[in-house]
């Protein structure tokens, strides 16, 4: 049986694809900044913000998938009190590193299955991103050398290419990075029955 992939993120179609997983991608309809709003004033953690965005997505595109079980996945980035999203131009992208530059932020990466527009499981993972120390003068070569690319993640950056020569350290999950915590996802579907186990 298929599944239905909440997104149309080419990462997260990629890690799924790579795990040998048979699914199709459909669109959510989701305003993520209208639901994001009013949870920032009542207090709610950056993983809470990842949890209920992808749990929106997920049942928005369950709803409309009868039977079939459908993924939804969503991913923050905290520093501190601050949320980050994704930057909308390269100097946007240019104040997300200078403000990481130095410091340890987490990046919290949200799963969520549905059925018929009811949720079933979810899960967050976190990672801890330590960004060294960076100059004004190398964030610029650096995104002149990844061009676009930085305007396609939270981060401003992308693990699995040069965004690796930003960090001295990392505390996590490689698919928590990139977006998707696979590994507790897979052992959820085995369970489930959705794949072989």
């Amino acid at each position: 049986m298929s599944l239905v992939l909440a997104s149309t993120s080419p990462f997260r179609a990629q890690l799924l694809e790579n795990a040998g997983l048979d699914f199709i991608t459909s669109a959510p309809l989701v305003d993520e900044r209208a639901l994001e709003a009013p949870l920032q004033e009542t207090g709610a953690t950056p993983a809470d913000v990842a949890q209920i965005l992808a749990e929106a997505k997920a049942v928005d595109v369950s709803s409309r998938h009868t039977g079939i079980l459908t993924i939804g996945a969503d991913q923050t980035l905290s520093l501190g009190d601050r949320q980050f999203h994704k930057p909308d131009d390269m100097e946007g992208a240019r104040r997300h590193l200078l403000a990481l530059s130095g410091e340890v932020h987490q990046l919290n990466s949200a799963v969520v299955y549905a059925r018929d527009g009811e949720v079933i499981w979810r899960h967050v993972e976190v990672a801890h991103m330590h960004m060294r120390a960076l100059t004004p003068e190398f964030i610029g070569r650096h995104l002149a050398s990844v061009g676009d690319h930085a305007l396609q993640s939270v981060g401003a950056y992308q693990l699995e290419g040069k965004g690796i020569q930003l960090f001295e350290k990392i505390d996590g999950d490689y698919f928590t990075i990139v977006g998707l915590p696979l590994i507790p996802m897979l052992k959820k579907l085995r369970e489930l029955g959705e794949i072989d186990g």
